[in-house]
């Protein structure tokens, strides 16, 4: 069977899209070694399309980490997907509903290649996640082998732990990453930021990801660091978000507002694989 796909990326948060075959359940194991950048095809997370779960919406998708697990949301796989939607629609500007596990998403696409998708409200409740706490705090302070660290956590649809850092070039971000990511209070395993406050709009921003490891750029990440960043008092209600792949912006007027992510989407080639 010939598998028809997209290959895109987000700032360089790269993906494979395609529409799920009717007659190939999904396949962990083949989607990890499609994952390979060197055997395979090469990507961050799969983004498999199926149609629609409610009438006003135009696709719902399920996304899939490189290690094959299935994930509640992907904010820069939300931008490509809608990208690809608006594409076969021919809409150069305009305005759709998606479905994904994590719920509805809103998606607007403008005709200078930006694409804006609203990722719902964060939650800072650690049942949101999951987070083992006992409390709705600020800041929770989280055992690792050699330290204890002080994180904040947020559901953006999925789970994110924000680390506020002095300099992200110093971030110990391939140590800590991994260890905070599979930490034993998070049940489903966490994104983790390191986030750098530049001034009250301006962030700089690596992602550890969740069954990736460190990304060039992650969707969720930036909301969950502006949120936390709101919370604390840091930051302002439109924020640039600068990523080792490029800049993203995120927009959350607070409260019960969904938190807005923009940036642009690449479509890099499409192709066909035998499966």
């Amino acid at each position: 069977m010939q598998l028809e796909f997209t290959k895109m990326h987000g700032l360089g948060n790269d993906f494979i899209v395609f529409d799920a075959p009717r007659d190939w359940p999904v396949d962990r194991q083949r989607l990890r070694a499609l994952a390979s950048r060197k055997t395979g095809i090469g990507f961050d997370q799969a983004l498999v399309l199926e149609v629609p779960r409610q009438a006003e919406t135009a696709v719902y998708y399920r996304i899939f980490n490189a290690d094959g697990t299935e994930v509640e949301q992907c904010g820069n796989g939300a931008r490509c997907v809608a990208r690809l939607i608006a594409d076969r629609r021919g809409l150069e500007r305009g305005e759709f509903l998606m479905g994904s596990p994590a719920g509805l998403v809103t998606a607007r696409t403008e005709p200078n290649g930006q694409v804006s998708v609203a990722m719902g409200t964060p939650s800072f409740l650690p049942s949101a996640l999951p987070f083992e706490a006992t409390s709705d705090v600020p800041f929770h302070a989280l055992a690792l082998r050699n330290q204890t660290i002080h994180i904040s956590v947020v559901s953006i649809g999925n789970p994110h732990a924000v680390l506020k850092v002095a300099s992200i070039e110093q971030a110990p971000v391939d140590s800590l990453g991994p260890e905070v990511e599979n930490h034993p209070r998070f049940s489903r395993r966490t994104n983790v930021e390191f986030m750098e406050v530049v001034s009250a709009t301006h962030i700089r921003l690596r992602v550890y990801e969740r069954g990736v490891g460190e990304t060039a750029a992650c969707g969720t990440g930036a909301c969950a660091a502006v949120a936390v960043g709101q919370r604390q008092g840091w930051l302002s209600t439109q924020v640039d978000v600068d990523v080792p792949g490029g800049r993203l912006q995120v927009e959350w007027q607070g409260d019960k507002h969904p938190i807005w992510l923009t940036g642009p989407t690449t479509t890099v080639f499409k192709g066909q694989m035998d499966l």
